[in-house]
This record gives structure tokens, sequence and C-alpha cells, in this order.
């Protein structure tokens, strides 16, 4: 059985606050952790009102902190914005704290706009370095070296996993020649999906790290007791898409019923294109979607649309926030019938209290690659992310700005 983890964003919806957002994640977390969820990843993001993710590393500790067993991690940081010494010490910190259940996943990308990636002073310096930085970063990780004159402290010696995120073909190429796994943006970038996931398995090189390739993919899925009210629910992170292509990013709407009157013909086409990967509807609907999505056909190409990894091991991960669906909308019934259709008709109990199962917004499944996983129950409006390995695919499914990778 493929594992399911959530990618999050911390959205912040509209009358609500960072504060609410942060107690959001946690809640969502331990919810997903209740329910066999593998991983809890969360995504870097600066000047955005409806996102509250920007200090990653910090969240991801207040995440971890109110979890025991699922794992948790960034997806990612965007690592021209800071010095890889750094983020060794951030994570080596938060890998000491919770042992073997931090992730680090990198992006390319500065996660935000130009005049914000100037504010942050690096950005522009660090982008044309990425790779030696993911190197020197690497290197933070592994043992100390007798005379070493710079380690991380802590750090040293814990080789924290490392994934590399990208939704072109760079990234790929990257991972594949430092042989890391490799997560595509399948969830908001669907377009080089295919190439990037055929160049990455021709050309990976085994390394300490990893054996064989291992990719992980993006895939929307928003869940209800009706397919009509999902695509309800769904405009939520369409007008969050368009409001972002418009140089007008806000707190995450609320869904509306009329999505037709909203948008331009040309919004409709981009959002349509970002979000071609993407299962939304009843619990059968979303039950055969997911189904379709993981399961290859002989010319290597997953059934439904999405995006894919090859088949190997497979790992799946459900993002909850970002702009996919509004929390407030979200009940404990509307989780149910979600989990049911995750479960193949099985309904699953929800956390008591918890009355959105996705905190702000968002929607997207991506699919990782690392070995175990249990039940991975499915939550309405959430993005589900899919591990595996080299000769597999992997479906994510994912909500979220189209910065995030």
């Amino acid at each position: 059985m493929i594992p399911y983890s959530l990618l999050d964003l911390a959205p912040v919806t509209e009358g609500s606050t960072p504060r609410e957002a942060f107690a959001n994640a946690r809640d969502l977390a331990r919810y997903a952790e209740a329910l066999g969820y593998h991983r809890y990843w969360l995504a870097e993001h600066h000047n955005m009102p409806g996102i509250a993710s920007a200090a990653t590393a910090v969240l991801v500790g207040h995440v971890a902190g109110g979890t025991s067993t699922i794992r948790v991690g960034a997806g990612g940081i965007m690592l021209p914005n800071h010095a890889p010494l750094q983020v060794a010490e951030q994570f080596g910190t938060l890998a000491s704290l919770y042992p073997d259940r931090i992730d680090l996943g990198l992006g390319r990308a500065p996660g935000t706009d130009q005049a914000t990636a100037r504010a942050l002073r690096r950005y522009f310096d660090g982008a044309d370095s990425f790779p030696q930085d993911v190197a020197e970063l690497l290197r933070y990780f592994g043992p100390v070296q007798p005379g070493q004159p710079v380690q991380a402290v802590p750090g040293g010696g814990l080789e924290v996993p490392v994934w590399l995120l990208g939704s072109s073909l760079f990234s790929a190429q990257l991972a594949a020649a430092m042989g890391l796994p490799f997560a595509f943006a399948s969830h908001f970038a669907p377009a080089a999906m295919d190439e990037a996931l055929a160049l990455y398995r021709r050309d990976f090189r085994p390394s300490a790290r990893l054996a064989s390739p291992y990719a992980m993919l993006g895939l929307n899925v928003v869940a209800a007791d009706t397919t009509r009210e999902a695509e309800r629910l769904f405009t939520t992170q369409q007008q969050s898409f368009v409001r972002l292509r418009r140089g007008q990013p806000g707190l995450i709407p609320p869904p509306i019923d009329d999505i037709e009157a909203y948008w331009q013909p040309h919004e409709k086409a981009m959002v349509a294109q970002a979000l071609a990967c993407a299962v939304v509807g009843d619990p059968v609907t979303v039950r055969d979607g997911i189904a379709a999505f993981n399961c290859p056909t002989p010319a290597g190409r997953a059934a439904a649309d999405r995006q894919h990894l090859r088949p190997c091991r497979a790992h799946a991960l459900f993002r909850a926030g970002g702009g996919g669906v509004f929390a407030g909308g979200l009940t404990r019934e509307e989780s149910k019938a979600s989990a049911s259709a995750r479960a193949g008709g099985r309904t699953q109990r929800p956390r008591p209290g918890l009355r959105a199962i996705v905190p702000g917004s968002g929607g997207i499944a991506t699919r990782l690659g690392w070995p175990s996983m249990a039940n991975s129950p499915a939550g309405t409006s959430m993005c589900p992310l899919r591990d595996t390995p080299a000769p597999q695919r992997g479906a994510v499914t994912s909500t979220g700005s189209l910065l995030s990778f």
C-alpha cells in the first residue's frame, strides 16, 4: 500500500490569524498521525498574507513537538534564501530534538516575489550557486572530519534525509547527479513532469544516501459528500491562484457558488493548466481518481492525467492548506467522507473536535519515496504526496502557491 502524507502552508483564512493557522497545523498533524499518515511537510513562502509558513524550521518544530510518530519536515526550504550552515544547524537541532522524524526538502526558487527576494538579501547570489550550496549542506550533515574548520553543531553526523524539489528539469538533473530523492511540483506545474521523471531515472547515480531513484509527485485532492460540494470547495484554491496571478495575494478566501463569474477566460485556462493534477469529487470519485493516478499504464503514464512516479516503493502525502479549501467549510462528516474514499469505503473516525481537516485551504497530495507506511486515509480537500523509488512512479496531490518550489 502506498503511504500518504500531508503538505501544509499554514494557510490564513479570511477572518482568522496566523496564530490560529499554527494551531490548525498542529491539530491537523495530530489528526493525520492518528489516521496513519507518514509525513507532514511545510513549505517556505514569504510576503503572502494567506500563508504563515515563512519561518519554516520554527513551524516544523512546533508541529513535531505536538506529535509523536509522524515524520515532519520542510517541503521545502528555499536554499538560496539561506546560508547552508544555518539550515544545517536548524535541521540538525530539529533532528536532535526529534530523532528519525525530520525531513529536509530543498528548493531553488525564492518562494516569493522579486521585491521580497531582494529584502531577503541572499537569493539572487544564492540561486546561481544552488548545486554548490546543496553539496555544502550535505557535508555539514556528514561525519565530522578531523581538523574540519567549520561544522554544524548540532548537525554533524546526523545525515538528515534531504530531498531536492523542482518544477523543471534543473533539479531533476541535479538530484540524479547527486543521488538524492526528487520531488516534482506536479500539484501546480505539471507540464514537465514526465520529462523530469524520465531524466531523473535515466541519469540517476547511486550515492551513499540513496541506492536507486526515488521520486515524489503532487496531486490536488478535494473530497466531499457530493461532487458538487467538492467542486465548490475547490473554488477556494482556484480563487487563490487567480489572485496570485493578478498580483493580489491575500488571505485564503471562502468558496463561492459561481467560479465562472469570477475569472476571465485566460485565467480559467491558466488555472486549468496549473491544477491539471487534481482529483475533485465524492468519495467514490476520489477513491477511483487516486487509484488511477497511482496505477501506471504499460506506456509508463498514470491512467489519470495527474502526475506520476515510477513503480517500486510508493508513498503518498496529503497536504492541508495553501489555497485549496476554506477551513470553516469543512465538517467532521466531510472529513469522514474523504477518509472513507481513501479507505475504499471504510469510514475512518475523525479526531473529536476537529472541524476543519484543512486549515484554511488546500488540497495537496504528493508521492514521496521512503520505505514504510501504514494505512493512509484521505483528508477532505488535501494534497496527497506519494514517494516512489526509481522504477516506480508516485503521485501527490497538492494545492498551493505557484511559488511553492
